[in-house]
């Protein structure tokens, strides 16, 4: 890609800030939780429609793909970005605070959207130097599994395609950086449910039950063994028990508890590992104690695992369009993503762009009440897929 083409997409890019940012306010307004995003999908429908040279459908419901076939044979590129809001009351106070009452953008996927709506904007009047086809994938349902990406790859979106990119603005980083990571990115996020069966009783008197909570207990702490003792170091492993359910009075020992909880993995044997050796430590300790259980796992999304090739691409942009001081060489993190039902299709890299600002008071994390992001953000993202593309399809 030469200089003067990377110089001309900034500048369009730019002159775009304003209508990105625009767009992203419209959506963070207007939040729609995940496989409920009816009005969202239709103002992507209708936006899209507006700009021309794209065949839009509808692969689901609540999904929207827009096609830009270029003038010339080449590659498909498909870019990603979600586009569903989350279950929480929105505590900020900004003109453009969300409207519907519970539901809120308090990850970015707002921005996301936008950061989409621009780059298509952009390359739909660029037809005539597109080599092949760049895929506008507009995802519903990423925080609720079984996720929208996974109906999206059964409707069809990734045939023939081949590499995806996704990027997720995220609040942690500061502005004007922009983290790429090689290898696994993002972790599997699987569920767990244990119950622990005892029998109830009097709890002054203690020995005449099978006190649920004490055996509980253990199991809480001894599940932190498969992490310590009998997981390799180098190999990352989360295991957190976040609900315990059980009990009903002071003076009333439960004939049963609950305990819910979240595994979290990067390498994908070690994951299907993971259930056995849990319910092996379940197993001992409820018996040992003359107690039962009951245990449920689920595997969630896949983890997100970086291909090199198109992630060195990803490197490069970076390192051209916004200087090496803008590149965060990053470790990965234990969150999950559905990003990489995609990435099951073909080759692919997920990268971050910096939102956070502490000057401006920009730092609550991701899922909080008063989640926002630097708006400048958005037209970094929009600089990085338009340059992007263009390396990938020559």
């Amino acid at each position: 890609m030469s200089t003067g083409t990377s110089t001309n997409l900034n500048q369009l890019a730019s002159n775009l800030k304003e209508q990105v940012i625009s767009w992203r306010r419209h959506l963070h307004q207007n939040p729609e939780v995940s496989f409920h995003e009816e009005n969202t999908a239709q103002f992507i429908f209708d936006t899209l429609h507006s700009f021309g040279n794209l065949e839009i459908s509808r692969p689901t419901k609540t999904s929207v793909m827009a096609r830009l076939i270029g003038t010339q044979p080449g590659k498909t590129l498909a870019i990603r970005a979600d586009m569903d809001a989350l279950p929480i009351q929105e505590e900020n106070t900004f003109e453009f605070a969300s409207q519907n009452p519970g539901v809120m953008h308090a990850c970015g996927h707002d921005g996301h959207t936008a950061m989409l709506l621009g780059t298509a904007k952009i390359l739909s009047g660029l037809k005539d130097l597109i080599k092949g086809e760049v895929r506008f994938l507009f995802q519903h349902a990423e925080e609720l599994f079984p996720g929208g990406a996974e109906e999206m790859v059964h409707a069809g979106v990734m045939d023939g395609v081949d590499l995806v990119i996704g990027t997720h603005l995220w609040s942690p980083m500061e502005i004007g950086k922009v983290g790429v990571v090689y290898g696994p990115m993002m972790a599997a996020p699987d569920t767990f449910w244990i119950t622990v069966k005892g029998k109830g009783g009097h709890a002054a008197l203690p020995h005449q039950t099978i006190d649920s909570i004490a055996i509980a207990a253990q199991v809480v702490t001894n599940l932190q063994h498969i992490v310590s003792r009998n997981t390799d170091p180098l190999d990352s492993l989360v295991i957190s028990v976040t609900q315990i359910l059980g009990g009903t009075t002071h003076n009333v020992i439960p004939g049963a508890v609950t305990l819910w909880g979240t595994v979290r993995t990067l390498d994908p044997k070690l994951r299907e590992s993971i259930p056995g050796k849990m319910e092996r430590v379940v197993k001992g300790i409820t018996e040992a104690h003359e107690g039962s259980y009951d245990f449920k796992y689920e595997f969630g999304y896949r983890p997100v695992i970086n291909n090199n090739e198109v992630t060195a691409v990803i490197e490069e942009t970076v390192r051209e369009v916004f200087g090496e001081e803008a590149l965060d060489m990053m470790r990965p993190n234990m969150g999950g993503e559905d990003f990489s039902a995609f990435m099951e299709k073909a080759p692919g890299c997920y990268f971050y762009v910096g939102a956070g600002n502490e000057a401006e008071g920009i730092t609550y994390p991701h899922h909080h009440a008063r989640f926002t992001i630097d708006e400048d953000a958005l037209e970094i993202g929009v600089k990085t897929f338009l340059n992007a593309t263009f390396k990938f399809l020559g």
